[in-house]
């Protein structure tokens, strides 16, 4: 027979998982059909169960998020582990005519202006991932052709090349496309000389109205001789920054006026603009569909894996195409990628570090690699949550905590837990009966890993503690709190400073008895400085257990009742982290 409190038992460890499962709130439902799975002798007594049911989970849904948690790592965490079950690894839909080519070559290509930042990862991933899937090859070219309006800078170089190692997504071949201008040059003068394109020397405004009447603009149609003089003007220094572009021919009556002879290549004055790279070697530089699109052939690029707001580049790049002959590449445009609370622009971040709203390219505010990194968050969870979207057209808008959840399940298992007491509070402790010791499993579904032993030494039955002001903040006179693995205190007064108490009982049953609220606690003398970098850059600071100190700069922990942190500094008195997330 089952006793009236193993069933209990039974269900309260149900409906906590459940809870944990649905956001702090358990189903009964759900609830009823585990039991009789765990215990199906009660499949003859489901209408006597019901109401124990109802009433548990009811007790249950009035905890919060963190105490449902914190019970169950104290009580059950042998159920807690066996919950969490392995997701099976999502895969990427198979890319478009895949068959028809012996090697598969995708690209991802940044500007070296600024870091890369969470909004790039898709086009990461996607590329690096989709090359690795066919045993193909993953390309990184820098596209940096614009030394005035998006001016590169070295160390974007070399900080975008670390932050693809830390992504685990490093390329088989860089590519620095300032180095290729000869090449580029070489194919613009086969498109003059070919009648392909053109040396436009018109104003704007009688460009802009010619393309919008849908007729050709005085320059287009002179012959290839004057164009090619032309264009050795653009190089020698004979026409200025503004004087003169090359355009390509497309369809004058195009519905679609961008496509119109768009703009290859521009003068910039690179005696006031110089290049980071080739300082002021060029003065004729490829904008983006001329330079892109003839490395993209030459590259040998099967795959185009970019954001929707490139199909009019495309369809501009697929008339030079045509001119060459070539085969343009298979292309997959996905939808945009928003992230709630998330500031991608890179002008607005260059802007923001400008001004000095952020002091560098890892301030916790911002989505760069560089500040995930030193949050904790790992590449591994932005994998996640990139494939979890894959290529899908449909336009795509997730949270913060979308990447968390990805991040919780890969670090949750690593991180050992330590108390750490944000805003401390004394309590004062009376009528302690005797000398306690307690060790506190670094991990409670790992207890090999050790444990954290604080000793409870009263003097004259006193003992002082520790606590956070919060959870001071909502005792009441009279109330039953059960400090965490040790023991139960009564409230007597809570002050300003200060909060008086006295010994209860040693046994956790008692505490459940009273449904006693669960908090973590610090002997006065076992403690070491703390402070936290929190998301907003703001800082939360407090007192940490001193096995903090034993700590290295890197590791992941978990704050119990406060979130994942990652440890950036250590001394023997004083430790600093960066906030991850709960």
């Amino acid at each position: 027979m089952t006793s009236k409190s193993e069933i209990r038992e039974a269900i309260r460890k149900i409906a906590l998982l459940n809870a944990l499962n649905h956001k702090g709130k358990a189903q009964s439902g759900s609830i009823i059909g585990k039991l009789l799975a765990e215990l199906p002798r009660l499949k003859t007594k489901v209408r006597d169960v019901m109401p124990l049911v109802e009433e548990i989970v009811e007790d249950v849904n009035n905890l919060s998020y963190e105490t449902q948690k914190e019970t169950l790592e104290e009580i059950w965490p042998e159920a807690l582990t066996r919950e969490k079950s392995v997701e099976k690894e999502k895969k990427l839909p198979p890319l478009p005519n895949a068959h028809r080519y012996k090697v598969i070559r995708t690209r991802f290509s940044p500007n070296p202006d600024a870091p890369i930042h969470l909004g790039s990862a898709r086009a990461i991933f996607l590329c690096n991932d989709y090359a690795k899937m066919y045993d193909g090859e993953f390309l990184v070219r820098f596209e940096d052709t614009d030394p005035k309006l998006k001016r590169p800078k070295l160390e974007f170089y070399d900080s975008i090349k670390k932050d693809l190692q830390w992504l685990k997504c490093e390329p088989d071949e860089y590519f620095v496309q300032s180095d290729r201008l000869h090449i580029y040059y070489k194919y613009s003068e086969q498109l003059i000389k070919d009648g392909n394109a053109y040396i436009c020397t018109c104003n704007q405004e009688t460009f802009r109205k010619a393309i919008s009447s849908q007729k050709p603009c005085p320059c287009r149609n002179l012959p290839a001789e004057e164009q090619m003089k032309r264009w050795k003007r653009m190089l020698d220094g004979t026409y200025s920054e503004g004087e003169a572009v090359v355009r390509i021919k497309t369809d004058l009556s195009h519905p679609n006026p961008a496509i119109r002879d768009w703009p290859a290549l521009r003068i910039i004055n690179t005696e006031v603009h110089p290049h980071p790279q080739v300082g002021k070697k060029y003065r004729v530089w490829p904008l983006y569909n001329l330079a892109c699109g003839i490395d993209d052939h030459l590259m040998g690029i099967t795959h185009i894996i970019r954001g929707k707001e490139h199909l009019t580049n495309q369809t501009r790049q697929e008339f030079m195409y045509g001119y060459f002959g070539w085969k343009y590449p298979e292309a997959i445009h996905y939808g945009r990628l928003k992230i709630t609370g998330a500031s991608l622009s890179k002008s607005k971040i260059m802007q923001g570090m400008r001004e000095g709203l952020y002091k560098s390219w890892d301030d916790p505010r911002l989505a760069t690699f560089a500040a995930l990194r030193r949050r904790g968050i790992q590449a591994e969870a932005i994998r996640n949550l990139i494939i979890d979207i894959g290529p899908k057209t449909q336009d795509v808008t997730i949270s913060w905590e979308n990447l968390y959840a990805h991040n919780k399940r890969i670090i949750e298992p690593n991180a050992n837990r330590y108390f750490f007491i944000h805003n401390p509070k004394r309590m004062i402790l009376e009528d302690v009966p005797k000398r306690f010791e307690t060790e506190i499993p670094l991990h409670p579904s790992y207890p090999e890993r050790g444990t954290r032993r604080f000793k409870i030494e009263p003097k004259d039955e006193v003992a002082e503690f520790w606590i956070t002001t919060n959870d001071a903040d909502k005792m009441r006179e009279e109330e039953v709190i059960r400090l965490m693995e040790l023991f139960n205190v009564k409230i007597e007064q809570v002050e300003e400073d200060i909060v008086k108490a006295r010994f209860h009982s040693e046994k956790y049953e008692d505490a459940k008895k009273v449904k006693a609220p669960l908090i973590h606690w610090l002997p006065k003398e076992e403690t070491m400085q703390c402070e936290i970098v929190l998301t907003d850059a703001s800082h939360a600071r407090g007192l940490a257990e001193t096995s903090c100190s034993q700590l290295h700069v890197g590791d992941l922990i978990q704050f119990q009742r406060f979130g994942f942190v990652r440890i950036d500094n250590v001394t023997e008195d004083r430790i600093a982290a960066y906030y991850c997330h709960n």
